[in-house]
C-alpha cells in the first residue's frame, strides 16, 4: 500500500488519517514472572485481533528500531541505563545494593531480556514521534509503550524506561508545545515529574486518587516555576462510569486544546481503567474509554497513542484493538473473528463487554468541583506560551521506510543489523511465553522493519527537567 495507511472516513469526522503502527513480534515473549500481573503477551493478542479484523492493511506496520543506550540517556541517568543493560536473573544476587538503589525487585523484577524489552518499548514510541515530526503519519500507535511510572534514576510500577518522556523530547525538537494525556487508572507520575517545571509540555492525568498507587496526583499539584498551571490532575474515586468520565474529559480537554494549542498530543491509553480490570476499580466500557481517543482525534493535531496498564488481558486486547479502529476510522463487527486466541474471549466472543453494576462513588457535586477548579486553573493561562524557537536539534533521522505491498508477507530479517551502542545479544531461549507453546504468527501479520538510521541524538533536553 503506497499511502502508508490512509484511513477510512468515519462519521462527521470524515477526514482521512495516515496511521503508523509499531509492533515487534518478539514483544509477546517477554515474561515478568509467575503470578506477575504485567503480561506483555497482551500486545501479541492485540496484534492478532488487528490482523484478523483486517486492520493491518490500512496502516503502515513497522518493526521499531531498538532504542540505544544514548537514546535512553536523553532522559535516564547513564548508570541506571547501564544497570538495566547488564543485570540478569543470574547476576542479580551479586548486585543487591544496585537493585535497591534502582527500585528493581518485586514490582519491577529482573527477567530474561529485560533490556531488550525496554529498547523495544522505547524504540516504538521514539520512532512514532519521528514519524509524526516528519509528517509521515497523522497518528502513531505503539501499544508496547505507555510505561508512565519510570523515573530518571529508578524503575516503578512495572515500568523501567519512560518511553513517553523520550517520545515527548523527540516531539519537542519540532513542536513548540506538546500535550500529554493519561487515562490509565494510575497517576502518570513519571511523565508529570519530568516536565513539572516547563511550560512547553502540559500533562493531564485522569486517575484514581486516595490510598492507591502511586499516591500522587492531587488536584492541587499544578506544576512549578515556569510550569505552574501546566500540570493538571483529575483525581477520581471508585466506580466512575462513561457518562461521569466524559463529563470531565471533554470540557477539560476542549479548554486545554483551546488555550494551550499543542503542536502534538500523546495519549496514554492504559486499559486498567476499564470495568473488570484485575487491578483497577473504575467502571468504564471499551467505548467509553475509546471516546477519549475519538475526541482527541477530532482536533486533527498529530497524535500518538501508547499503551500502559491493563491486567485483564482479554479486555486489554479488546480495548486497544477497538481504539486502533477509532484511529483509523473503521467500524468493527462486535463478533470477534476466529483466530489463535479466540478462546480467551469466551463465553460471548464479542469485542465489547458490558460494564458492571458497581457503585459510582463520584458524586455530581464532587465532579463539578473538580471541573471548576481545573477550568479556573486553565483560565490563569491567558494564551499559549510564546516560545522563542531556536535552531532545532538534529532529528532522529529516518530514511524512507520500506513500504507495505498488498498480499505479500514481508517478514523482517531476524539476522539484520540493529546497530546498537553495544552488541545486542539474542534473546535467551529460556524467555517464556505466556502460553506453553506460542502459536505461529498468522500469515497476514506482515511487519515491515524500519531501516536502521544512522542517528545522532541530541543528549540535551529542550527544557530543564525536574
Amino acid at each position: 500500500m503506497d499511502t502508508g495507511g490512509n484511513s477510512l472516513p468515519c462519521g462527521a469526522d470524515g477526514v482521512k488519517r495516515k496511521v503508523s503502527y509499531f509492533y515487534d513480534p518478539e514483544v509477546g515473549n517477554y515474561y515478568y514472572g509467575q503470578g506477575h500481573p504485567m503480561k506483555p503477551h497482551r500486545m501479541r493478542m492485540t496484534h492478532a485481533l488487528l490482523a484478523h479484523y483486517g486492520m493491518l492493511q490500512h496502516m503502515h506496520v513497522l518493526k521499531p528500531n531498538p532504542a540505544r543506550d544514548k537514546d535512553l540517556a536523553r532522559f535516564h541517568a547513564d548508570d541506571y541505563v547501564n544497570f538495566l543493560r547488564t543485570i540478569t536473573p543470574e547476576t542479580q544476587q551479586e548486585q543487591l545494593r544496585q537493585l535497591k538503589r534502582f527500585n528493581v525487585g518485586e514490582d519491577c523484577p529482573v527477567f530474561d531480556g529485560l533490556y531488550s524489552f525496554c529498547q523495544t518499548s522505547a524504540g516504538g514510541s521514539v520512532g512514532g514521534a519521528v514519524k509524526l515530526n516528519h509528517g509521515h503519519c497523522d497518528i502513531a500507535v505503539n501499544w508496547a509503550g505507555g510505561l508512565h511510572h519510570a523515573k530518571k534514576c529508578e524503575a516503578s510500577g512495572f515500568c523501567y524506561v519512560n518511553d513517553i518522556v523520550l517520545a515527548i523530547l523527540e516531539l519537542l525538537k519540532v513542536h513548540e508545545r506538546v500535550l500529554y494525556i493519561d487515562i490509565d487508572i494510575h497517576h502518570g507520575d513519571g511523565v508529570e515529574e519530568a516536565f513539572y517545571t516547563t511550560d512547553r509540555v502540559m500533562t493531564v492525568s485522569f486517575h484514581k486518587f486516595g490510598d492507591y498507587f502511586p499516591g500522587t496526583g492531587d488536584v492541587r499539584d499544578i506544576g512549578y516555576g515556569k510550569g505552574k498551571y501546566y500540570s493538571l490532575n483529575v483525581p477520581l474515586d471508585d466506580g466512575i462510569d462513561d457518562e461521569s468520565y466524559q463529563s470531565l474529559f471533554k470540557p477539560i480537554m476542549g479548554k486545554v486544546m483551546e488555550i494551550f494549542k499543542p503542536g502534538a498530543v500523546v495519549l496514554q491509553c492504559g486499559a486498567d481503567s476499564l470495568s473488570g480490570d484485575r487491578l483497577g476499580c473504575f467502571n468504564l466500557s471499551i467505548k467509553g474509554h475509546a471516546e477519549c481517543v475519538k475526541f482527541m482525534r477530532s482536533f486533527n493535531v498529530p497524535l500518538m497513542l501508547v499503551g500502559g496498564g491493563g491486567y485483564t488481558i482479554r479486555n486489554v486486547a479488546r480495548c486497544w484493538c477497538y481504539e486502533t479502529s477509532v484511529a483509523l476510522g473503521i467500524e468493527l463487527d462486535d463478533k470477534i473473528p476466529q483466530h489463535e486466541y479466540y478462546e480467551y474471549f469466551g463465553p460471548d466472543y464479542t469485542l465489547h463487554v458490558a460494564p458492571s453494576n458497581m457503585e459510582n462513588k463520584n458524586s455530581r457535586h464532587l465532579l463539578e468541583e473538580i471541573k471548576s477548579k481545573l477550568l479556573e486553573n486553565l483560565s490563569r493561562l491567558q494564551h499559549a506560551p510564546s516560545v522563542q524557537f531556536q535552531e532545532r536539534p538534529p532529528d532522529s533521522e529516518l530514511p524512507q521506510m520500506e513500504e507495505d505491498h498488498d498480499g505479500e508477507d514481508e517478514r523482517y530479517d531476524p539476522d539484520s543489523d540493529m546497530d546498537l551502542d553495544d552488541e545486542r545479544k539474542p534473546l535467551p531461549g529460556r524467555v517464556k511465553s505466556e502460553l506453553p507453546e506460542p502459536e505461529p504468527e498468522p500469515k497476514n501479520m506482515d511487519v515491515v522493519k524500519e531501516d536502521e538510521p544512522d542517528r545522532e541524538v541530541d543528549l540535551k533536553c529542550p527544557e530543564p527537567l525536574a
